[in-house]
């Protein structure tokens, strides 16, 4: 029941994280999913009747427990931190946003360039559109310029 419960919690976390906006959050979704799925199969290969890992030698065939079921989970790890590699510089090095249409021209425009090119910028973008993020960066700006002209009136 303990190891159901599991399962549960870990697929509806993964759909739940599958659910959102950031590269990230799709990434760690997909690997919770991908554990409940090898904490599925590890339950499908323990059952009431089968013994020890390494029982006595005298009937070795009737008691083993099935190797199978960890081989593949032992498979599904590998692939699931490879798949999880790939994932994450995928997040870290991609593009912004996909779901923008963007014009170069006119960032090219604004000055703005820097903020497209930063390798960091998609992690953590489902917090603010671009529009607010750029609006917020200039009214940065524009309060720095209006601040050092402050202190160079002063002296």
């Amino acid at each position: 029941m303990i190891m159901a419960l599991t399962i549960a919690v870990l697929v509806f976390g993964g759909v739940f994280l599958m659910q959102q906006r950031g590269m990230v959050r799709l990434v760690l979704g997909m690997q919770l999913i991908g554990h409940s799925a090898n904490l599925m199969l590890l339950a499908a290969g323990v059952g009431a009747w089968r013994g020890e890992v390494f029982p006595d030698r005298t009937d070795l065939a009737a008691d083993a427990a099935d190797p199978l079921p960890q081989a593949f989970v032992l498979t599904a790890i590998v692939i699931a931190m490879a798949t999880a590699t790939i994932l994450l510089a995928m997040a870290a090095l991609g593009k912004n946003d996909d779901t923008e249409l963007t014009d170069p021209l006119s960032s090219r425009e604004t000055g703005d360039t820097e903020l497209q090119n930063s390798p960091m910028s998609t992690l953590g973008r489902a917090t603010q559109s671009r529009e607010e993020f750029l609006a917020g960066e200039r009214a940065r700006r524009e309060a720095e310029q209006a601040q050092t002209a402050l202190k160079e009136g002063h002296r």
